[in-house]
């Protein structure tokens, strides 16, 4: 008996190329895009002075080096800081900064067939409140509503920007319960995102609803199969080159 067709899974760039350059960076996410990813995923914090940056730790220490908060720093003192991510790259990179949101906006917007997923940080909803913080990030991303879809761990935030925006939504799941599943079905949302970690093994299909399945931390492609079965949509990862490069070989059958 034949195996049943699976349909490979869309690949999102987890911060953008992150595996080759630093996250969350320009540099990170132009190449992903180079490479053939037609979605990208990267982080948004607030800075002091309310201005929507690219940045996954509120803390400096891990991509700059610099035990600082950025969520008490203002636009003007980070923009001269560079997050090359020296542990990790060995020096490799000397001048990547940190961008805007309204930067990563305008290169998005040279590409209208990308879609980006963009994720508020908890730590600037924390300290700023979701209704600053979606305000903030909605004004920036109008020119380019339509190629953007707004992700969060907060419940309440991904509930608070359905009713006061037209933008795609998506939650990002803590854990894969019976809990969560109810709150899927009363919130609704265009995506579930999940890292594979945490769903229960086997092979039955995840929850159906309205959302598509996003799941992260995916590097190979027998997972990825594994999880299109079950009903998997998109895989995010950081490897982007290695997985475009192993969805676009034949399989040998």
């Amino acid at each position: 008996m034949s195996t049943p067709f699976v349909k490979l899974p869309e690949v999102i760039a987890h911060r953008g190329n992150a595996a080759e350059f630093p996250e969350n960076s320009l540099p990170a996410l132009r190449s992903a895009i180079e490479l053939g990813a037609r979605f990208v995923e990267f982080d948004v914090q607030l800075t002091a002075d309310r201005q929507p940056i690219l940045l996954h730790d509120s803390n400096l220490r891990r991509t700059a080096g610099i035990d600082r908060n950025a969520l008490e720093m203002i636009w003007h003192e980070l923009a001269e800081i560079v997050v090359n991510e020296d542990e990790r790259f060995q020096g490799r990179f000397t001048d990547v900064g940190i961008p805007t949101l309204a930067q990563a906006a305008s290169l998005i917007e040279a590409y209208p067939h990308v879609t980006a997923f963009v994720e508020l940080k908890r730590a600037s909803l924390r300290k700023f409140g979701p209704e600053v913080v979606v305000r903030r990030v909605c004004e920036v991303l109008k020119p380019i509503a339509r190629q953007c879809v707004l992700i969060s761990f907060d419940y309440a935030t991904v509930h608070h920007i359905r009713q006061v925006s037209s933008l795609s939504v998506g939650w990002i799941l803590s854990e894969y319960s019976s809990l969560s599943a109810l709150k899927c079905e009363a919130l609704a949302p265009d995506y579930l995102f999940c890292d594979h970690q945490l769903l229960t093994p086997g092979t039955a299909r995840l929850w159906r609803g309205p959302w598509r399945w996003a799941v992260y931390e995916v590097t190979s492609r027998k997972l990825a199969l594994e999880l299109a079965a079950r009903g998997v949509r998109f895989i995010e990862t950081m490897a982007v080159r290695a997985m475009l490069r192993e969805f676009r070989t034949p399989r040998v059958l």
